[in-house]
């Protein structure tokens, strides 16, 4: 013990000159590394109640509170500092006896000049005898999108009670890296029941049922189990009724007002996509519509029968609903006065819209094989551009053939429809109700125009 002290003496005499940067040579890209330990790394039998450890160049210590994670959970947060060379942790808590402490630095210290952090350092030691080594290593996915949110912590808890989770903190707790996965060290052998939570009041509970959560069936025993997979998901909200509103919209007679009912379109320059309608969207809703003001002709403006027009639910869009021939030019003609909004806008003057669809081989073709589809588990396959669901295709054959789709790179993911309803459901904690799985592939499917493109995927590869 004094043979440390001398190195700690040392180092902290070393620190005490002025500071002067480095100049010239390569750029320094390693992070500190620890010279010196008070107690020693791995001490048994501490009684103590404050940490100092040294490191061989001056170090900054980033957000302590946040960033540092304290093995088991304490009551009371310990103070941390970093000065210099060292960081010092003094305990608030009496410490519990027999019992293996451990302090994850997580990405908190950083060397002073070129902010090298310093990685995956964690501080262990115990009041007892021995270092505890049981480990669980585990990952969680979000259960909806099949994606990872490195934002959340996994928790243990030994209390067996269902409420635990939302009434204590946890034994223990740890974040989760930026693949999902996690990593609990020098735990004590036992039962536990395993959880991951979005801890968004930073009370590390599971107080709001609109927060992330993840849990087992089971408890797990951890000394003999070592690994475990989490499905994340947020409890299905009631609806709330929407407050009816006992105003009228506000009417501004102000001269020079522009009362104009303007529309915008979904028309890539003058170009319809052959998979969609074409959509007309004003600011405010509709409050008057004249349908036979609106024609609908061929670009020799001879009128074209068979086309459906519709509003959405919220009033702001005019539908337009056609089969639409590939390369043709059509015409919209909305006469004046055929509209009026909620605001009293409107629509002025005569205009035509005048567009043509696109061609067949602006589109890719997709020839799709599934393996291995398992009945019971209804799967669906899921495409999505820009984290939007663009094709929902149930799995009951083994080829499909799609002969028009939009070029670009889209994920693929797998829904297993437990409940065969077409949709993703959510899971309910108080009720033991896991949530459907979606599992995404990590390759993407790139889609060409005027190409048959393929997809293969075999269901037992992404279970």
């Amino acid at each position: 013990m004094k043979f440390i002290h001398c190195i700690i003496f040392a180092a902290l005499l070393s620190s005490c000159g002025q500071q002067v940067p480095p100049t010239g040579g390569p750029r320094d890209s390693i992070p500190p590394k620890l010279v010196a330990a008070l107690p020693e790394y791995g001490a048994k039998n501490f009684k103590g109640n404050k940490i100092t450890l040294v490191f061989d160049e001056y170090i900054t210590l980033e957000n302590p509170y946040e960033k540092l994670t304290y093995s088991p959970t304490p009551k009371n947060n310990p103070n941390a500092e970093g000065k210099l060379k060292t960081v010092t942790i003094k305990l608030k808590d009496t410490l519990e006896e027999n019992t293996t402490y451990s302090i994850d630095f997580g990405e908190a210290i950083k060397d002073i000049n070129e902010n090298n952090i310093l990685k995956d350092f964690t501080y262990t030691f115990s009041t007892g005898a021995y270092i505890d080594s049981a480990y669980l290593t585990g990952k969680v996915i979000i259960a909806e999108t099949g994606k990872v949110d490195s934002t959340m912590i996994a928790v243990l808890h030994q209390q067996m009670d269902d409420s635990a989770v939302a009434k204590q903190k946890p034994r223990y707790y740890t974040r989760l890296k930026g693949d999902g996965s996690f990593l609990f060290r020098n735990l004590r052998p036992g039962q536990y029941n395993v959880f991951a939570i979005k801890d968004a009041d930073g009370g590390k509970k599971y107080d709001q049922s609109s927060e992330l959560i993840a849990f087992l069936n089971s408890p797990i025993n951890i000394g003999t189990d070592t690994s475990t997979l989490l499905y994340a998901f947020e409890e299905e909200q009631e609806a709330k009724p929407a407050p009816k509103s006992t105003t009228k919209p506000a009417v501004n007679n102000k001269k020079g007002e522009d009362k104009r009912l303007k529309f915008s379109n979904n028309l890539e320059g003058e170009r319809l996509d052959l998979l969609s309608n074409l959509i007309l969207t004003t600011e405010h809703p509709l409050k008057k519509l004249d349908s036979s003001k609106i024609r609908f002709t061929d670009k020799d403006f001879k009128a074209i029968t068979g086309f459906r027009l519709d509003k959405d639910s919220t009033g702001k869009q005019l539908i337009i609903k056609h089969p639409w021939t590939e390369n043709t030019a059509y015409n919209l003609i909305l006469e004046k006065d055929f509209a009026l909004d909620t605001m009293d806008n409107k629509f002025m003057k005569t205009d035509t819209i005048g567009f043509t669809s696109k061609k067949e081989s602006d589109y890719g073709s997709i020839d799709i094989k599934i393996a291995n589809i398992d009945s019971n588990l209804h799967p669906i396959l899921l495409l999505l551009k820009d984290n939007k669901i663009v094709l929902q295709q149930q799995a009951k054959q083994e080829k499909y053939k799609i002969k028009l789709f939009n070029p670009g790179e889209y994920q693929i993911s797998i829904l297993f429809d437990l409940n065969n309803n077409g949709k993703w459901d959510t899971g309910n904690y108080w009720k033991k109700l896991q949530p459907e799985k979606v599992v995404a592939r990590k390759q993407t499917l790139q889609i060409r125009a005027n190409w048959d493109n393929e997809l293969r995927i075999d269901l037992k590869d992404i279970q």
